[in-house]
Protein backbone atom coordinates (compact mmCIF):
# COMPACT_ATOMS: atom_id res chain seq x y z
CA UNK A 1 0.00 0.00 0.00
CA UNK A 2 1.23 3.44 -0.86
CA UNK A 3 2.10 5.39 1.90
CA UNK A 4 -0.28 8.57 3.11
CA UNK A 5 1.46 11.82 2.53
CA UNK A 6 2.04 13.92 5.83
CA UNK A 7 0.77 17.23 5.68
CA UNK A 8 3.48 19.82 6.24
CA UNK A 9 3.76 21.90 8.99
CA UNK A 10 5.03 25.47 9.45
CA UNK A 11 4.56 27.50 13.03
CA UNK A 12 3.78 30.89 12.91
CA UNK A 13 7.71 31.90 13.43
CA UNK A 14 8.10 29.83 10.29
CA UNK A 15 9.84 26.98 11.66
CA UNK A 16 8.87 24.06 10.14
CA UNK A 17 8.07 20.97 12.59
CA UNK A 18 9.02 17.46 12.01
CA UNK A 19 6.75 14.36 12.96
CA UNK A 20 9.09 12.72 14.56
CA UNK A 21 12.04 14.55 17.12
CA UNK A 22 14.85 12.36 18.64
CA UNK A 23 18.28 12.65 20.24
CA UNK A 24 19.73 13.73 16.77
CA UNK A 25 18.19 17.15 16.74
CA UNK A 26 19.71 18.61 20.47
CA UNK A 27 22.80 16.77 19.66
CA UNK A 28 24.33 20.38 19.09
CA UNK A 29 22.81 21.84 22.24
CA UNK A 30 24.90 21.82 25.33
CA UNK A 31 23.39 21.40 28.53
CA UNK A 32 25.23 23.75 30.53
CA UNK A 33 25.15 26.41 28.47
CA UNK A 34 22.41 26.64 26.52
CA UNK A 35 19.40 24.84 29.01
CA UNK A 36 21.40 24.53 32.76
CA UNK A 37 19.44 24.53 36.28
CA UNK A 38 16.47 26.43 37.39
CA UNK A 39 17.15 29.77 39.25
CA UNK A 40 20.84 30.09 37.36
CA UNK A 41 22.18 31.19 34.27
CA UNK A 42 21.08 31.08 31.64
CA UNK A 43 17.58 30.52 33.12
CA UNK A 44 16.41 29.12 30.22
CA UNK A 45 14.48 26.51 32.74
CA UNK A 46 13.15 29.79 34.58
CA UNK A 47 14.24 32.57 37.06
CA UNK A 48 13.78 30.85 40.64
CA UNK A 49 15.72 26.72 41.79
CA UNK A 50 12.34 25.51 42.76
CA UNK A 51 9.49 28.08 40.95
CA UNK A 52 5.86 27.32 41.82
CA UNK A 53 6.75 24.39 44.34
CA UNK A 54 8.07 27.23 46.21
CA UNK A 55 5.15 29.97 45.54
CA UNK A 56 2.81 30.14 42.68
CA UNK A 57 2.51 32.33 40.13
CA UNK A 58 0.78 35.87 41.39
CA UNK A 59 -2.99 36.15 39.90
CA UNK A 60 -3.94 39.34 38.66
CA UNK A 61 -6.52 39.89 36.56
CA UNK A 62 -7.33 43.17 34.74
CA UNK A 63 -9.87 45.19 36.01
CA UNK A 64 -11.59 48.93 36.22
CA UNK A 65 -14.51 50.31 34.65
CA UNK A 66 -16.66 53.51 35.30
CA UNK A 67 -15.79 55.49 38.39
CA UNK A 68 -13.12 54.71 41.33
CA UNK A 69 -16.02 53.79 43.91
CA UNK A 70 -17.27 51.05 41.16
CA UNK A 71 -13.79 49.88 40.41
CA UNK A 72 -12.75 49.45 44.09
CA UNK A 73 -15.83 46.97 44.63
CA UNK A 74 -14.82 45.04 41.45
CA UNK A 75 -11.18 44.95 43.07
CA UNK A 76 -12.55 43.87 46.47
CA UNK A 77 -14.73 41.28 45.11
CA UNK A 78 -11.92 39.65 43.19
CA UNK A 79 -9.67 39.79 45.92
CA UNK A 80 -12.55 38.20 48.18
CA UNK A 81 -12.08 35.21 45.76
CA UNK A 82 -8.48 34.84 46.11
CA UNK A 83 -6.54 36.97 43.47
CA UNK A 84 -3.38 38.04 45.32
CA UNK A 85 -2.60 41.26 43.34
CA UNK A 86 -4.30 43.61 41.00
CA UNK A 87 -4.04 44.90 37.44
CA UNK A 88 -5.80 48.04 36.70
CA UNK A 89 -7.59 49.20 33.44
CA UNK A 90 -7.76 52.94 32.87
CA UNK A 91 -10.59 54.44 30.65
CA UNK A 92 -9.26 56.30 27.32
CA UNK A 93 -9.21 59.84 28.69
CA UNK A 94 -7.60 59.06 31.38
CA UNK A 95 -5.13 57.06 29.77
CA UNK A 96 -4.61 60.08 27.00
CA UNK A 97 -4.00 62.42 29.59
CA UNK A 98 -7.81 64.36 29.21
CA UNK A 99 -10.12 65.09 32.32
CA UNK A 100 -13.33 63.68 32.26
CA UNK A 101 -14.95 67.55 31.21
CA UNK A 102 -13.03 67.56 28.32
CA UNK A 103 -15.16 67.70 25.07
CA UNK A 104 -12.89 65.15 23.69
CA UNK A 105 -13.68 62.58 26.66
CA UNK A 106 -17.35 62.85 25.28
CA UNK A 107 -18.95 58.74 25.39
CA UNK A 108 -15.60 57.51 26.89
CA UNK A 109 -15.92 58.41 30.69
CA UNK A 110 -14.97 55.32 32.50
CA UNK A 111 -16.17 53.14 29.22
CA UNK A 112 -12.97 50.93 28.80
CA UNK A 113 -11.74 51.57 32.49
CA UNK A 114 -11.61 53.37 35.44
CA UNK A 115 -11.66 57.26 35.07
CA UNK A 116 -9.07 58.53 37.01
CA UNK A 117 -8.68 63.12 37.22
CA UNK A 118 -7.17 63.38 40.50
CA UNK A 119 -5.18 62.16 43.40
CA UNK A 120 -8.88 62.08 45.09
CA UNK A 121 -10.23 59.39 42.81
CA UNK A 122 -6.83 56.75 43.39
CA UNK A 123 -7.57 57.48 46.81
CA UNK A 124 -11.31 56.14 46.28
CA UNK A 125 -9.82 53.23 44.39
CA UNK A 126 -7.51 52.14 46.33
CA UNK A 127 -9.98 52.74 49.85
CA UNK A 128 -9.81 49.71 52.19
CA UNK A 129 -7.23 47.71 50.07
CA UNK A 130 -3.63 47.67 51.71
CA UNK A 131 -1.04 48.48 49.47
CA UNK A 132 1.59 47.35 51.77
CA UNK A 133 -0.10 43.79 51.13
CA UNK A 134 -1.66 43.88 47.91
CA UNK A 135 0.62 44.57 44.81
CA UNK A 136 -0.91 46.86 42.24
CA UNK A 137 -0.23 46.61 38.12
CA UNK A 138 -1.11 50.33 36.64
CA UNK A 139 -1.78 49.32 33.16
CA UNK A 140 -0.86 53.17 31.58
CA UNK A 141 1.66 54.75 29.57
CA UNK A 142 1.42 58.51 28.20
CA UNK A 143 1.11 59.70 31.10
CA UNK A 144 2.48 56.74 33.64
CA UNK A 145 4.80 58.95 35.58
CA UNK A 146 1.27 60.87 36.81
CA UNK A 147 -0.25 57.49 37.73
CA UNK A 148 2.63 56.56 39.35
CA UNK A 149 3.09 59.35 41.70
CA UNK A 150 -0.53 59.12 42.47
CA UNK A 151 -0.69 55.18 43.34
CA UNK A 152 2.95 56.82 45.51
CA UNK A 153 1.30 59.07 47.33
CA UNK A 154 -1.76 57.29 48.00
CA UNK A 155 1.06 54.76 49.26
CA UNK A 156 2.23 57.31 51.64
CA UNK A 157 -1.08 58.06 52.86
CA UNK A 158 -1.83 54.86 53.83
CA UNK A 159 1.40 54.38 55.91
CA UNK A 160 3.43 52.46 53.43
CA UNK A 161 7.48 53.61 53.14
CA UNK A 162 8.09 53.55 48.90
CA UNK A 163 11.28 51.89 50.32
CA UNK A 164 8.43 49.01 50.82
CA UNK A 165 6.06 49.08 47.97
CA UNK A 166 5.83 46.70 45.75
CA UNK A 167 3.50 46.81 42.20
CA UNK A 168 4.05 47.74 38.29
CA UNK A 169 3.28 50.32 35.69
CA UNK A 170 3.05 49.29 32.00
CA UNK A 171 4.70 52.72 31.13
CA UNK A 172 6.07 51.18 27.68
CA UNK A 173 5.49 54.03 25.61
CA UNK A 174 7.44 52.62 22.48
CA UNK A 175 5.09 49.75 22.23
CA UNK A 176 2.07 52.24 22.25
CA UNK A 177 3.71 53.95 18.68
CA UNK A 178 3.57 50.30 17.39
CA UNK A 179 0.45 48.85 18.72
CA UNK A 180 -1.95 50.57 20.92
CA UNK A 181 -1.94 54.55 20.20
CA UNK A 182 -2.13 55.86 23.11
CA UNK A 183 0.58 57.83 23.00
CA UNK A 184 0.58 61.83 23.75
CA UNK A 185 4.52 63.18 23.34
CA UNK A 186 6.77 62.60 21.02
CA UNK A 187 9.52 59.83 20.69
CA UNK A 188 11.84 61.25 22.80
CA UNK A 189 10.63 63.87 25.69
CA UNK A 190 8.23 60.02 26.13
CA UNK A 191 11.26 58.57 26.17
CA UNK A 192 12.89 60.92 28.87
CA UNK A 193 9.67 60.22 31.42
CA UNK A 194 10.68 56.76 31.05
CA UNK A 195 14.06 57.10 31.87
CA UNK A 196 12.93 59.79 34.82
CA UNK A 197 10.49 56.74 36.56
CA UNK A 198 12.98 54.72 36.32
CA UNK A 199 15.71 56.85 37.92
CA UNK A 200 13.61 57.79 40.10
CA UNK A 201 12.41 53.98 41.64
CA UNK A 202 15.95 52.74 41.49
CA UNK A 203 16.75 55.64 43.82
CA UNK A 204 13.06 55.65 45.78
CA UNK A 205 10.99 52.45 45.35
CA UNK A 206 13.34 49.66 44.98
CA UNK A 207 10.88 47.11 45.30
CA UNK A 208 8.74 48.79 42.02
CA UNK A 209 8.84 47.93 38.48
CA UNK A 210 8.67 51.06 36.55
CA UNK A 211 8.39 49.53 33.39
CA UNK A 212 6.82 46.27 31.54
CA UNK A 213 7.94 46.36 28.32
CA UNK A 214 4.60 44.60 26.46
CA UNK A 215 5.82 42.49 23.55
CA UNK A 216 1.68 41.68 23.97
CA UNK A 217 0.33 44.70 22.57
CA UNK A 218 2.58 44.21 19.71
CA UNK A 219 1.79 40.81 19.30
CA UNK A 220 -1.99 41.94 19.15
CA UNK A 221 -1.52 43.66 16.73
CA UNK A 222 -0.58 40.94 14.41
CA UNK A 223 3.18 40.34 14.77
CA UNK A 224 4.30 36.94 14.77
CA UNK A 225 5.86 35.26 17.95
CA UNK A 226 9.43 36.02 16.96
CA UNK A 227 8.69 39.80 16.20
CA UNK A 228 7.09 39.84 19.37
CA UNK A 229 10.05 39.08 21.70
CA UNK A 230 12.14 40.71 19.44
CA UNK A 231 10.57 43.87 19.08
CA UNK A 232 10.22 43.93 22.89
CA UNK A 233 13.77 43.23 23.55
CA UNK A 234 14.85 45.95 21.22
CA UNK A 235 12.23 48.68 23.02
CA UNK A 236 14.02 47.23 26.54
CA UNK A 237 17.40 48.13 25.07
CA UNK A 238 16.78 51.58 24.38
CA UNK A 239 15.31 52.19 27.73
CA UNK A 240 18.51 50.46 29.29
CA UNK A 241 20.38 52.45 26.78
CA UNK A 242 19.03 55.79 27.69
CA UNK A 243 18.91 55.31 31.94
CA UNK A 244 22.80 54.06 31.52
CA UNK A 245 23.50 57.53 29.65
CA UNK A 246 22.50 59.09 33.20
CA UNK A 247 24.93 57.28 34.80
CA UNK A 248 22.49 54.85 36.40
CA UNK A 249 24.66 51.59 36.84
CA UNK A 250 23.17 48.33 35.05
CA UNK A 251 23.24 46.54 38.18
CA UNK A 252 21.00 49.20 39.91
CA UNK A 253 18.16 49.12 38.01
CA UNK A 254 17.13 46.39 35.27
CA UNK A 255 16.48 43.80 37.61
CA UNK A 256 13.53 45.86 38.40
CA UNK A 257 11.97 46.08 34.38
CA UNK A 258 9.61 43.26 33.63
CA UNK A 259 7.81 42.17 30.73
CA UNK A 260 4.47 41.85 29.64
CA UNK A 261 3.96 38.53 26.81
CA UNK A 262 1.01 37.29 24.92
CA UNK A 263 -0.34 33.16 24.46
CA UNK A 264 -2.50 32.58 21.71
CA UNK A 265 -1.37 29.89 19.23
CA UNK A 266 0.76 26.68 19.27
CA UNK A 267 0.90 25.53 22.46
CA UNK A 268 4.52 24.36 21.68
CA UNK A 269 5.54 27.01 20.52
CA UNK A 270 4.69 29.54 23.19
CA UNK A 271 6.43 27.32 25.54
CA UNK A 272 9.78 27.36 23.62
CA UNK A 273 8.97 31.03 22.37
CA UNK A 274 9.23 31.88 26.54
CA UNK A 275 12.21 29.61 27.26
CA UNK A 276 14.12 31.09 24.83
CA UNK A 277 13.47 34.82 25.92
CA UNK A 278 14.79 34.30 29.18
CA UNK A 279 17.62 32.24 27.69
CA UNK A 280 18.47 35.59 25.42
CA UNK A 281 17.73 37.99 27.65
CA UNK A 282 19.62 36.52 30.07
CA UNK A 283 23.00 36.83 27.49
CA UNK A 284 21.72 40.25 26.61
CA UNK A 285 22.11 41.73 29.77
CA UNK A 286 25.28 40.04 30.69
CA UNK A 287 27.04 40.18 27.44
CA UNK A 288 25.54 43.45 25.71
CA UNK A 289 24.79 45.67 28.66
CA UNK A 290 27.79 44.20 31.09
CA UNK A 291 25.62 43.52 34.18
CA UNK A 292 27.21 41.14 36.67
CA UNK A 293 24.06 40.72 39.26
CA UNK A 294 22.34 37.28 38.37
CA UNK A 295 18.92 39.08 39.31
CA UNK A 296 19.58 41.85 36.83
CA UNK A 297 19.82 39.08 34.08
CA UNK A 298 16.51 37.68 34.97
CA UNK A 299 13.67 38.01 32.39
CA UNK A 300 10.40 39.14 34.75
CA UNK A 301 6.71 38.59 32.99
CA UNK A 302 3.29 38.31 33.16
CA UNK A 303 2.42 36.45 30.57
CA UNK A 304 -1.93 35.33 30.22
CA UNK A 305 -3.74 34.71 27.51
CA UNK A 306 -4.23 37.42 24.66
CA UNK A 307 -7.64 38.66 23.25
CA UNK A 308 -5.91 38.51 19.97
CA UNK A 309 -6.90 34.57 20.19
CA UNK A 310 -10.31 34.86 21.38
CA UNK A 311 -13.85 34.80 19.15
CA UNK A 312 -16.62 36.42 18.40
CA UNK A 313 -18.42 32.90 16.83
CA UNK A 314 -19.01 30.77 20.18
CA UNK A 315 -17.86 32.72 22.81
CA UNK A 316 -18.07 29.85 25.05
CA UNK A 317 -15.25 28.35 23.26
CA UNK A 318 -12.51 30.98 24.65
CA UNK A 319 -13.42 29.24 28.39
CA UNK A 320 -11.71 26.55 27.04
CA UNK A 321 -9.08 28.56 24.61
CA UNK A 322 -8.36 30.51 28.44
CA UNK A 323 -7.73 27.20 30.40
CA UNK A 324 -4.79 26.36 27.42
CA UNK A 325 -3.50 29.37 27.49
CA UNK A 326 -3.14 29.33 30.98
CA UNK A 327 -1.74 25.86 30.98
CA UNK A 328 1.29 27.52 28.47
CA UNK A 329 1.77 30.83 30.84
CA UNK A 330 2.47 27.97 33.71
CA UNK A 331 4.76 25.40 31.67
CA UNK A 332 6.17 28.70 30.65
CA UNK A 333 7.54 29.90 33.91
CA UNK A 334 5.67 33.34 34.77
CA UNK A 335 5.71 35.16 37.48
CA UNK A 336 1.84 36.82 37.30
CA UNK A 337 -0.49 35.16 34.77
CA UNK A 338 -3.84 36.73 33.93
CA UNK A 339 -6.29 35.64 31.44
CA UNK A 340 -8.63 37.69 29.01
CA UNK A 341 -11.94 35.97 29.73
CA UNK A 342 -14.36 34.73 27.44
CA UNK A 343 -16.75 37.60 27.20
CA UNK A 344 -13.88 40.28 25.85
CA UNK A 345 -14.37 39.94 22.40
CA UNK A 346 -17.72 41.80 23.29
CA UNK A 347 -17.43 43.35 26.41
CA UNK A 348 -16.15 44.63 29.67
CA UNK A 349 -15.66 41.03 31.51
CA UNK A 350 -18.83 40.55 34.22
CA UNK A 351 -18.16 39.52 37.16
CA UNK A 352 -19.05 35.85 36.12
CA UNK A 353 -16.63 36.00 33.45
CA UNK A 354 -13.91 37.42 35.80
CA UNK A 355 -14.20 34.34 38.31
CA UNK A 356 -14.10 31.95 35.62
CA UNK A 357 -10.74 33.46 34.71
CA UNK A 358 -9.48 33.17 38.08
CA UNK A 359 -10.78 29.56 38.94
CA UNK A 360 -9.14 28.56 36.33
CA UNK A 361 -6.07 30.13 37.29
CA UNK A 362 -6.73 28.10 40.66
CA UNK A 363 -7.56 24.68 39.02
CA UNK A 364 -3.79 24.73 38.09
CA UNK A 365 -2.29 25.33 40.70
CA UNK A 366 -5.08 23.27 43.44
CA UNK A 367 -6.07 20.26 41.01
CA UNK A 368 -3.91 19.85 38.04
CA UNK A 369 0.10 19.68 39.37
CA UNK A 370 1.16 22.53 37.39
CA UNK A 371 3.24 23.67 40.81
CA UNK A 372 4.69 20.06 41.21
CA UNK A 373 7.84 19.98 39.63
CA UNK A 374 10.19 23.14 37.19
CA UNK A 375 9.90 23.37 33.79
CA UNK A 376 8.55 19.60 33.08
CA UNK A 377 8.93 19.78 29.59
CA UNK A 378 12.99 20.00 30.01
CA UNK A 379 14.40 17.88 28.10
CA UNK A 380 11.65 16.81 25.54
CA UNK A 381 13.59 16.70 22.50
CA UNK A 382 11.21 18.95 20.54
CA UNK A 383 11.06 21.37 23.24
CA UNK A 384 15.02 21.86 23.18
CA UNK A 385 15.25 22.24 19.61
CA UNK A 386 12.23 24.70 19.29
CA UNK A 387 13.49 26.77 21.95
CA UNK A 388 17.19 27.22 20.33
CA UNK A 389 15.63 27.74 17.28
CA UNK A 390 13.12 30.54 18.17
CA UNK A 391 16.30 31.98 20.20
CA UNK A 392 18.19 32.02 16.75
CA UNK A 393 14.81 33.72 14.89
CA UNK A 394 14.34 36.22 17.42
CA UNK A 395 18.28 37.12 17.37
CA UNK A 396 17.82 37.43 13.65
CA UNK A 397 14.67 39.39 13.57
CA UNK A 398 15.97 42.37 16.32
CA UNK A 399 19.63 42.56 13.92
CA UNK A 400 17.02 43.77 11.19
CA UNK A 401 15.91 46.48 13.99
CA UNK A 402 19.39 47.68 14.51
CA UNK A 403 20.24 47.50 10.33
CA UNK A 404 16.80 49.97 10.76
CA UNK A 405 19.01 52.85 12.65
CA UNK A 406 17.88 50.70 16.17
CA UNK A 407 14.08 50.69 17.49
CA UNK A 408 13.72 54.08 18.46
CA UNK A 409 14.57 55.49 14.75
CA UNK A 410 12.48 52.55 13.10
CA UNK A 411 9.17 53.30 15.43
CA UNK A 412 9.74 57.24 14.90
CA UNK A 413 9.94 56.40 10.89
CA UNK A 414 7.29 54.27 10.84
CA UNK A 415 8.96 51.26 10.07
CA UNK A 416 7.86 48.95 12.69
CA UNK A 417 4.43 49.92 12.39
CA UNK A 418 4.51 48.63 8.69
CA UNK A 419 6.23 45.64 9.50
CA UNK A 420 3.95 44.55 11.98
CA UNK A 421 0.75 45.75 9.85
CA UNK A 422 2.01 43.57 7.08
CA UNK A 423 2.46 41.05 9.51
CA UNK A 424 -1.72 41.22 10.35
CA UNK A 425 -2.53 41.43 7.17
CA UNK A 426 -0.85 38.25 6.22
CA UNK A 427 -2.43 36.12 8.81
CA UNK A 428 -6.08 37.57 8.57
CA UNK A 429 -5.33 36.55 4.46
CA UNK A 430 -4.95 33.23 6.11
CA UNK A 431 -7.66 32.79 7.89
CA UNK A 432 -9.81 34.33 4.72
CA UNK A 433 -8.61 31.25 2.87
CA UNK A 434 -8.63 28.78 5.71
CA UNK A 435 -4.93 28.34 5.76
CA UNK A 436 -5.13 28.75 9.60
CA UNK A 437 -7.61 27.05 11.32
CA UNK A 438 -10.25 29.06 13.82
CA UNK A 439 -12.21 26.84 15.28
CA UNK A 440 -15.64 28.33 14.95
CA UNK A 441 -14.91 30.82 12.39
CA UNK A 442 -13.68 28.89 9.91
CA UNK A 443 -14.01 25.43 10.33
CA UNK A 444 -17.01 23.77 12.36
CA UNK A 445 -19.16 27.02 12.07
CA UNK A 446 -22.74 27.28 13.17
CA UNK A 447 -24.41 29.81 11.21
CA UNK A 448 -27.07 30.61 12.65
CA UNK A 449 -25.83 30.95 16.14
CA UNK A 450 -27.61 32.03 19.56
CA UNK A 451 -24.62 34.09 21.62
CA UNK A 452 -25.65 34.19 24.88
CA UNK A 453 -23.56 36.87 26.31
CA UNK A 454 -24.16 39.28 28.81
CA UNK A 455 -22.94 43.02 27.74
CA UNK A 456 -21.81 45.87 29.84
CA UNK A 457 -24.11 48.62 29.23
CA UNK A 458 -22.49 51.98 29.34
CA UNK A 459 -24.24 54.21 31.53
CA UNK A 460 -23.59 58.25 30.85
CA UNK A 461 -24.85 58.78 34.42
CA UNK A 462 -21.60 57.30 35.76
CA UNK A 463 -19.73 60.27 33.36
CA UNK A 464 -21.95 63.01 34.67
CA UNK A 465 -21.61 61.84 38.18
CA UNK A 466 -17.39 61.77 37.64
CA UNK A 467 -17.68 65.02 35.98
CA UNK A 468 -19.57 66.50 39.00
CA UNK A 469 -17.31 65.68 41.48
CA UNK A 470 -14.53 66.66 39.12
CA UNK A 471 -16.19 70.49 39.54
CA UNK A 472 -16.63 70.24 42.94
CA UNK A 473 -12.51 69.48 43.71
CA UNK A 474 -11.82 72.09 41.85
CA UNK A 475 -13.78 74.37 43.99
CA UNK A 476 -12.31 73.11 46.74
CA UNK A 477 -8.41 72.59 46.54
CA UNK A 478 -6.10 75.35 47.10
CA UNK A 479 -5.62 76.70 43.46
CA UNK A 480 -2.62 78.85 44.30
CA UNK A 481 -0.74 76.15 44.69
CA UNK A 482 -2.09 74.12 42.08
CA UNK A 483 -0.89 76.89 40.01
CA UNK A 484 2.60 77.12 41.57
CA UNK A 485 3.19 73.29 41.37
CA UNK A 486 1.85 73.67 37.68
CA UNK A 487 4.54 76.38 37.26
CA UNK A 488 7.36 74.04 38.90
CA UNK A 489 6.86 71.36 36.62
CA UNK A 490 6.57 73.61 33.51
CA UNK A 491 9.85 74.96 34.60
CA UNK A 492 11.85 71.71 35.56
CA UNK A 493 10.38 70.33 31.56
CA UNK A 494 11.94 73.02 30.26
CA UNK A 495 15.15 71.73 32.00
CA UNK A 496 16.74 68.69 32.30
CA UNK A 497 15.41 67.58 35.78
CA UNK A 498 14.13 64.47 37.07
CA UNK A 499 10.21 65.64 36.54
CA UNK A 500 9.28 62.64 39.19
CA UNK A 501 9.33 65.20 41.96
CA UNK A 502 7.45 67.88 40.29
CA UNK A 503 4.78 65.80 39.61
CA UNK A 504 4.41 64.22 42.90
CA UNK A 505 4.34 68.00 44.24
CA UNK A 506 1.31 68.77 41.90
CA UNK A 507 -0.40 65.06 42.39
CA UNK A 508 -0.11 66.19 46.24
CA UNK A 509 -1.54 69.54 45.61
CA UNK A 510 -4.66 67.69 43.65
CA UNK A 511 -3.72 69.02 39.71
CA UNK A 512 -5.98 66.86 37.51
CA UNK A 513 -4.34 64.46 34.53
CA UNK A 514 -5.37 66.49 32.32
CA UNK A 515 -3.75 70.03 33.81
CA UNK A 516 -0.57 68.42 34.33
CA UNK A 517 -0.54 66.47 30.99
CA UNK A 518 -1.61 70.11 29.17
CA UNK A 519 1.59 71.94 30.99
CA UNK A 520 4.24 68.51 29.61
CA UNK A 521 2.19 69.32 25.90
CA UNK A 522 3.00 73.11 25.83
CA UNK A 523 6.95 72.34 26.34
CA UNK A 524 6.97 69.03 24.75
CA UNK A 525 4.41 69.26 21.95
CA UNK A 526 2.42 66.13 20.42
CA UNK A 527 3.11 63.15 18.19
CA UNK A 528 2.29 63.20 15.03
CA UNK A 529 2.20 59.88 13.16
CA UNK A 530 4.63 59.42 10.36
CA UNK A 531 2.75 59.64 6.98
CA UNK A 532 1.85 56.61 4.99
CA UNK A 533 0.53 54.38 8.00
Amino acid sequence: MKEKKLRDVVLESGISVKPIYGPEDVADIDHDEDIGEPGAYPFTRGIHKYMYRYRPWTMRQYAGFGTPQESNQRFKYLISHGQNALNVAFDLPSQMGLDSDNPLAWGEVGRVGMAVDSLRDMEEAFEGIPLDEISTSLTINGVAAIMMSMYFVVAEKQGVPLQELRGTAQNDILKEYIGRGTWIFPVEPSIRQIGDTIEFCAQNVPYYYPVSVCGYHIRESGANPVQEIAYAYAIASAYVDHVRERGVDVDDFVARLSFNFDIWGNLFEQVAKFRAARRLWAKIVREKFGATSPKAMQMKMIAGGGGGGLTIEQPENNVVRGAYYALVSALSGTQTMALCTYDEAYTIPTEKAALIGLRTMQILVEEMGLCDTVDPLAGSYYIERLTTDLEEKIAEEMEKVEKMGGIVKAVSEGHIQREVAGQAYLYEQGIQRGEIVKVGVNKYRIEAEERDVELHEYEPERAEEQIRRLNELRAERDGAKVSETLENLRRAAQGTENLMPYVMEAVRAYATVGEMTQVLKDVFGEFKEPVGL
